[in-house]
């Protein structure tokens, strides 16, 4: 039997020195993808083009899309090597609301100050259904959202802070407000060492966060298992989503 070529790596772009691609990084793993890693934070460059690699994540952080820093511009920048090349690209969380702002979006904090921290019901829209559905509660992380932008599909809302939970642009690029890489262990850890983001107003409880793990975890990882088996083969068929 003839050996199957081995699968382009999967450029993962990170923001803490520390961090990990979680349950995505896994995931992809097991599909077969290596993963390249880098984190333009701490000095290492991004691909000129994405023509040896299968697609491109950026991963969420602590700072924002509206940061003046070098790195923040340059990844939102960046955004138009995929999205020029179709390539599939998922944004999660700042990875999403930099492609919003690269697209000319607005990325805003709630006028209330409200945040997401813990588990939220999601919504799927029509468009969303194409692709999913989507779970029905995810994990949130974020004091700030991000309009839709022109020509994007709306995949995911909610009747929370923020509306925008999750839109496709273009035929391979997805971004999603939430965090569908969380493990249990990145819970604890998150949630052990952030105090003042779980006092911000509309942060659910530490505990709210473990049990809501326990009980919304394994349908999420359901859910992305299944969603990155197409959008990793760049088989979402977005350009269809939604319209004809």
């Amino acid at each position: 039997m003839p050996r199957r070529s081995p699968k382009a790596p999967i450029l993962i772009v990170l923001h803490q020195e520390h961090s990990t691609p979680g349950r995505v990084g896994r995931l992809l793993r097991e599909r077969g993808f290596p993963l390249d890693i880098r984190r333009p934070r701490f000095g290492d460059p991004l691909p000129e083009t994405l023509a040896g690699h299968a697609g491109a994540v950026i991963f969420g952080g602590p700072m924002s899309a509206n940061d003046p820093d070098d790195f923040v511009k340059a990844e939102i920048d960046w955004i138009a090597v995929p999205l020029k090349e179709n390539k599939p690209y998922l944004g999660l969380c700042l990875g999403a609301q930099m492609m919003a702002k690269h697209l000319g979006a607005s990325v805003w904090a709630h006028p209330e100050g409200r945040a997401e921290i813990g588990y939220y019901p999601l919504v799927t829209t029509e468009d969303g259904r194409r692709l999913g559905p989507f779970p029905d509660h995810v994990y949130q992380w974020h004091r700030e959202g991000c309009e839709l932008p022109r020509d994007g599909r709306l995949l995911a809302t909610s009747d929370g802070a923020f509306p925008v939970q999750a839109f496709a642009y273009g035929p391979a690029a997805v971004g999603v407000q939430f965090h569908p890489e969380i493990t249990y262990a990145q819970v604890h850890r998150w949630t052990g060492n952030n105090n003042t983001r779980l006092q911000m107003k509309g942060a659910c409880e530490r505990q709210q966060h473990i049990d809501g793990h326990v009980m919304h975890g394994p349908k999420v990882q359901a859910w992305l298992g299944h969603f990155l088996d197409r959008w990793a083969n760049n088989a979402l068929s977005l350009s269809e989503s939604g319209r004809s």
